[in-house]
């Protein structure tokens, strides 16, 4: 039996491509989206880039203001959610008013993974997650400032790239003998690395801090005994869902909450999409992808299996990431030890590609995004190309 009446509990990427979902997939009942924000739902990616350099930052809306009004959406901002009342199925909030539901998607996201002896620091300590966030670095990234981050994943070296762009002084510490070791293969890794530090930063790999100390300047004592002053410190080391919520009716949890491939909770009634979930594979591993390309496809197959409709077919993962005056676009495996480039990434314009057994099975471009849509059907058709013709720029990839 379809529901008749569909919440949405959530503000991000994940929510608002959902309630889109369930409009354009033909759902027409009561349609409720409860977010802890003030904001429409807005975009993410921008704020360590566009929201920390503009001279006047505006968020970006996921969906136009008029939309939710046309698609008869009602919107609840700025709420707490206190229960999801799942044996009851009403949901209430904080302040006593209780809402029904016959379907519910949980897409809370998540919270930067707490380092507390850097939130002892107070207010010159800083987490990126929300718009707030971003609005109170803002005024700190000022020129000649001192910053230094702890992480150098995707967040931490965009961060880097912004508040160098905006005239800091920046230090990045990372505990890994590497950047971006998560998600980046060893070329790549080594590009961004040496763009980084031609570019002013000091990147300290194999490092963790050992003491931190708040006077008229922050002091950060590292392992090996050396000590960084700084006027503010900015961290990212990892997420932790926002899975509360889920925990406390009793659904099954992991640092996230755990759903199949139909984002089917251990709820049938309930589903989970974006940062909050994680998805159990076939082996009874469990893998949370976070990216903005994946909180869409989340959407839409939540949005399906609530409807029981048929299911989107998955896609080779991608994400991206923008520094300096660099776009990288990531698409389909990165593991793989024999990586080919085409171009010169001295040159800030190449591609890499990942092949195992003559098979491309993932790529990354650096200002080269528009042949991603190329890429992406090459991964999907598992094309064999010949290796001579794709580390040539004279021959048109189209072409091969």
């Amino acid at each position: 039996m379809n529901p008749k009446t569909i919440a949405i509990v959530g503000g991000g990427q994940s929510a608002a491509m959902a309630a889109a979902a369930l409009r354009q997939q033909g759902f027409d009942g009561e349609l409720h989206l409860f977010s802890d924000e003030q904001h429409l739902p807005y975009e993410r990616p921008p704020l360590s880039k566009a929201m920390l350099l503009d001279d006047n930052p505006q968020l970006q809306p996921i969906l136009p203001a008029d939309w939710w009004r046309e698609h008869n959406v009602q919107l609840h901002l700025g709420v707490t959610v206190r229960t999801l009342g799942r044996q009851t199925h009403q949901l209430v909030l904080a302040n006593g008013q209780s809402y029904p539901w016959d379907r519910l998607l949980i897409a809370t996201g998540a919270a930067a993974r707490p380092l507390p002896q850097l939130d002892k620091l107070g207010d010159r300590c800083f987490t990126l997650r929300h718009a707030g966030d971003a609005e109170r670095l803002r005024d700190n990234l000022l020129p000649g400032k001192s910053i230094v981050i702890v992480g150098a994943g995707t967040i931490g070296l965009e961060l880097a790239a912004s508040a160098t762009q905006r005239g800091c002084q920046v230090t990045v510490v990372e505990l890994a003998p590497t950047v971006m070791g998560r998600n980046a293969p060893a070329p790549v890794r080594d590009y961004l690395l040496a763009r980084h530090q031609l570019a002013g930063v000091r990147v300290l790999l194999n490092s963790a801090i050992e003491h931190v100390e708040a006077g008229e300047c922050l002091s950060l004592t590292l392992q090996n005994g050396e000590t960084l002053t700084a006027d503010a410190v900015i961290y990212g080391i990892g997420i932790v869902a926002n899975d509360m919520l889920a925990r406390e009716a009793g659904l099954e949890t992991a640092n996230g909450i755990i759903v199949d491939t139909a984002c089917t909770t251990s709820d049938p009634a309930i589903f989970a999409a974006g940062d909050v979930a994680i998805t159990r594979q076939a082996d009874g591993s469990l893998v949370r992808v976070e990216s903005w390309e994946n909180a869409n496809f989340q959407a839409q197959v939540a949005a399906a299996a609530m409807l029981n409709q048929p299911q989107p077919a998955a896609t080779p993962g991608w994400f991206w990431t923008d520094q300096y005056r660099d776009n990288l676009q990531f698409i389909g495996e990165m593991q793989g030890d024999s990586w080919l480039i085409r171009g010169n990434s001295d040159a800030q314009r190449a591609i890499w590609f990942n092949l195992q057994d003559d098979v491309i099975v993932g790529a990354v471009t650096l200002n080269q995004g528009r042949e991603i849509r190329l890429l992406r059907k090459w991964i999907q058709a598992k094309k064999k190309p010949p290796v001579a013709a794709l580390i040539d720029e004279t021959i048109l990839l189209k072409s091969i």
